[in-house]
């Protein structure tokens, strides 16, 4: 017999979720939709709800989707699950065999349910489909063998949206019930059965400050909160470098702990979280799995402290190390982000340098989130139409770091290009002075792989062949000429690049219903998690690597999952919610 709802009229304990980030507001929108009570708990304010996908540029990892078959695109399950696993490289018996679990199971809702899913909830994307992570140059190696990056009609706060929505509409009418500058400080276990049954915390003082300007942390009052299950939605640890540094794999990515970064999420994402429900008894796995970016801009008009943007680079920038060596082979932009990494930690420097010109800039610099996107975060179809296509300086917000961003050097020739970019070298300790004639020298012999359509330089042979996919060739990707061709090019751009912290991939084991898990492979009764604080599901569904679009995606996924295991444990029916068992 299928299970019934508990009667309405019936006095019901409150799902307690921790965290009011995107896995969290899928979790409450699926449980609100069977009615069942929730409080969602936050130690940010009201402007924060969404937390850090607001923030982002809100692409989903979605295979053979009617955008990929509209744009000519062969994607298929199996050949997404080959990319996944390459690039996860599993190597953990015990510690991945619930991501290993998760990774199929992710990929088989990317390609059956997650465009369906998204867009029922009315969200949309561009009609060109992203090309994000092109790979480390092997067939059977990282990467995305085609184009998967989803990219959405509104970005991060039109995916935030699509959810929030109907999570406000459900407070209304008393389903849930949201508790902002509520910080959790431990989870109230049952003494008999061990289950959790509640959490306990501090309530911080009001802070009307904008989303994501640092919060005051000032303990005002306490508070004591018991409900049917605990629900940890509460992110990573990219906004606590210390704690980034903590977990540094020096093993993989060393030989040293890199020690200056631009911090690419809000300060409140502290991984606070991960600590107290270790305490509580749940296994902590893949600690040393992260996601840092090598394209870090520091923001000229900070939100956060630290404020780091990405550049989403397409391939054609010449990209040299600390030292003036030109990047080797397959580590080029776009492609390997971790392979980057830890060459770039390798040479002793937390530092590059973009090689570049105006033509290149303008087509090929995306930044991510969604306040550096006006264009198409505000849905503005000649935005993209006059900043993306037809502009010959790039967008508005690239313009603006191009002119006011201190890690930028623009010149009329190399010379004075070198000299700019020394001048911001002795400004950074331990930096490394340039050699003109050396950095002369790499640049020509770049730039004389342009004389002919055909070339021996990866390099050049990637760009090439990036342009056959035709969204790529008409706004993504600039036609290929040497960087010193003054009258195709225009102003030479150095850009120093930086590291940048983002996410974590490692965290709170679970199963594939969210359920947090012990150490010694039982089930932690009443107590789930999902989105980054699970590493995205099972702590760890992308093992070492992420295939790009699956940030979001998983905390879509995993929050889904939550919600709909804590729905069927407390004796909901949810058969007719969703098809996702089918996966689980």
């Amino acid at each position: 017999m299928p299970k019934r709802h508990p009667s309405p009229g019936k006095a019901q304990k409150p799902v307690i979720i921790v965290g009011a980030g995107l896995a969290g507001l899928v979790a409450a929108f699926e449980l609100s939709r069977l009615r069942v009570p929730v409080i969602l708990l936050d130690q940010e304010n009201a402007n924060n709800v969404g937390g850090q996908a607001f923030w982002s540029l809100g692409g989903i990892f979605c295979v053979d989707s009617s955008y990929q078959r509209r744009m000519g695109i062969k994607d298929s399950r199996e050949l997404a699950m080959k990319d996944w696993f390459n690039s996860a490289q599993f190597d953990r018996e015990k510690e991945d065999y619930w991501p290993r679990r998760w990774a199929e199971a992710f990929v088989n809702f990317a390609t059956d349910e997650m465009e369906d899913y998204v867009r029922a909830r009315g969200l949309g994307f561009l009609v060109n489909v992203g090309w994000a992570e092109r790979g480390d140059g092997r067939a059977d190696g990282h990467g995305n063998s085609v184009p998967r990056f989803h990219l959405t009609w509104g970005t991060g706060p039109e995916v935030v949206r699509v959810f929030a929505e109907p999570v406000k509409k459900a407070a209304k009418k008393g389903t849930v019930d949201f508790r902002h500058r509520h910080r959790v400080d431990e989870i109230i276990l049952d003494e008999l059965t061990g289950r959790a049954v509640g959490v306990k915390g501090s309530i911080l003082e009001e802070d009307n400050s904008p989303r994501g300007v640092k919060s005051s942390r000032t303990v005002v009052d306490q508070f004591e909160i018991h409900g049917a299950a605990v629900l940890v939605t509460s992110g990573g640890i990219g906004g606590n470098v210390e704690k980034v540094k903590a977990s540094w794999p020096v093993d993989r990515l060393g030989p040293k702990v890199p020690q200056n970064f631009v911090v690419g999420v809000p300060h409140h994402v502290d991984g606070r979280m991960i600590d107290i429900t270790e305490g509580a008894g749940a296994n902590i796995i893949n600690r040393d799995r992260m996601w840092h970016y090598t394209e870090g801009l520091a923001n000229w008009n900070p939100i956060w402290p630290g404020h780091g943007i990405r550049v989403l680079p397409a391939p054609s920038s010449l990209w040299i190390d600390a030292n003036g060596k030109r990047l080797p082979n397959h580590l080029f932009p776009g492609c390997d982000t971790l392979g980057t990494l830890k060459y770039i930690c390798s040479t002793g420097h937390d530092y590059t340098w973009f090689i570049t010109d105006e033509a290149i800039v303008a087509r090929e610099f995306a930044l991510s989130g969604s306040e550096q996107n006006p264009d198409v975060t505000g849905k503005s179809v000649w935005g993209v139409l006059t900043q993306r296509v037809l502009s010959k300086k790039g967008t508005i917000p690239v313009q603006n770091f191009v002119k006011n961003g201190v890690d930028f050097v623009v010149k009329d020739n190399l010379e004075d290009l070198v000299e700019g970019m020394n001048q911001l070298v002795a400004k950074i300790p331990g930096g490394v002075p340039l050699d003109y004639q050396k950095i002369k020298e790499v640049v020509e012999t770049r730039d004389s792989q342009f004389d002919n359509p055909f070339s021996k330089d990866a390099q050049t042979m990637l760009i090439n062949s990036a342009r056959t996919y035709w969204p790529d060739r008409r706004s993504r990707i600039a036609p290929p000429h040497k960087l010193l061709d003054k009258k195709k090019s225009g102003p030479l751009i150095a850009v120093r690049m930086n590291l940048l912290t983002r996410k974590t991939l490692g965290g709170i084991e679970t199963n594939l219903k969210s359920q947090v898990m012990k150490a010694d492979g039982s089930t932690f009764k009443g107590l789930y998690a999902a989105g980054e604080v699970a590493g995205f599901g099972g702590g760890g569904v992308h093992g070492y690597n992420s295939l790009e679009g699956t940030f979001l995606g998983g905390c879509i996924f995993s929050g889904r999952a939550a919600g709909l295991g804590i729905a069927e444990e407390l004796g909901y029916d949810i058969s007719k919610a969703s098809n996702v068992r089918a996966h689980l």
